[in-house]
């Protein structure tokens, strides 16, 4: 195949990944809280089972006036959505699917780059925050800063376990250095990084810099149509992206059974079963305060994560 070829299809399979899995997730989202918590509308539009809901959210933000406020930095506030999309995509290239170079872009740094393109969130959280000239809007977007700052130093942590424990910043290599006794001796790295990555992508129960009950909706109060529609779709890809993480880094990939050929179907059902504990998580835990927030990440994860490096150093120079 020739390498702009190869490059093309590579490159259509990471933008198809990226528009349908954050549908399904999102699907799914609906699905399972209108079972959990007993919703009925979720379960009409389009008859059999409300398939066609994500559908008619999909028209309703179409159709919705796209709004810029007034004293609003319009620049800034109009390229905000697409900065906290943007780094998602990136990281799908280095997320490997299956076993023989079934991932989009191989690096041998491949987890720094993908800890590294992740961090860029931050920067739109602050650009929607300042741009809105709305005061909600800024304090939810300086809850939101020091939110992600703060669980950033508890999920390099935490990844950082698994690639002394692995040897290698490659995520391919990873997983194929994964064992079944990572999920005993890396359990406490694997919560750690599972829950830093709720609060990253900001999912409840770690949704205080959007506390519609307090802010309104906080750095996304301004934003309408298209615009408020491409946050939302950021969290979804936020979702397979943690999930997909987890799966890479604790699961195993694509380890199972028949692992040659069906590599790539395990690694989406890991994913896919990670997701679904994402949304039951939503549907469990109410909204943590600020201080119980920042109390968790830097009085439990981060001395929990650093308590795991050193074990797996020790357990690496014991072998």
């Amino acid at each position: 195949m020739p390498l702009w070829l190869d490059l093309l299809v590579r490159v259509v399979a990471v933008v198809a990944a990226f528009l349908v899995l954050p549908l399904l997730v999102g699907q799914a989202e609906h699905k399972v809280m209108a079972h959990m918590q007993g919703r009925l509308g979720p379960m009409y539009a389009g008859a059999f089972h409300g398939w066609a809901q994500l559908v008619a959210d999909g028209v309703k933000f179409v159709q919705k006036e796209d709004i810029t406020p007034r004293d609003a930095d319009r620049r800034v506030f109009q390229l905000a959505p697409v900065v906290a999309l943007f780094p998602y995509l990136i990281v799908l290239l280095a997320i490997p699917l299956g076993p023989g170079g079934l991932v989009a872009q191989p690096l041998d740094v491949g987890l720094f780059f993908v800890l590294a393109v992740l961090g860029i969130g931050v920067v739109a959280v602050l650009m929607s925050a300042w741009a809105s000239a709305n005061k909600y809007s800024l304090l939810g977007g300086l809850r939101g800063a020091a939110q992600l700052l703060g669980y950033e130093l508890p999920l390099v942590l935490a990844a950082a376990s698994v690639a002394m424990a692995a040897g290698t910043l490659s995520l391919p290599g990873i997983v194929e250095a994964w064992s079944p006794w990572w999920l005993l001796w890396q359990a406490p790295a694997a919560l750690v990084f599972f829950v830093s990555g709720l609060a990253e992508i900001r999912r409840p129960p770690f949704d205080m810099p959007i506390a519609d009950s307090e802010l309104v909706f906080g750095y996304m109060t301004e934003y309408t149509g298209l615009r408020f529609a491409f946050f939302l779709l950021a969290e979804y890809v936020g979702i397979i992206v943690i999930a997909a993480l987890t799966t890479v880094l604790f699961l195993g990939g694509w380890h199972g059974p028949a692992a040659e050929h069906l590599g790539w179907l395990w690694t989406l059902l890991k994913v896919f079963a990670v997701s679904f504990v994402i949304i039951w998580l939503r549907v469990s835990y109410p909204r943590l305060r600020e201080d119980q927030l920042q109390r968790l990440c830097w009085l439990v994860l981060v001395p929990v994560a650093l308590a795991q490096l050193v074990l797996t150093a020790a357990v690496k120079v014991a072998l």
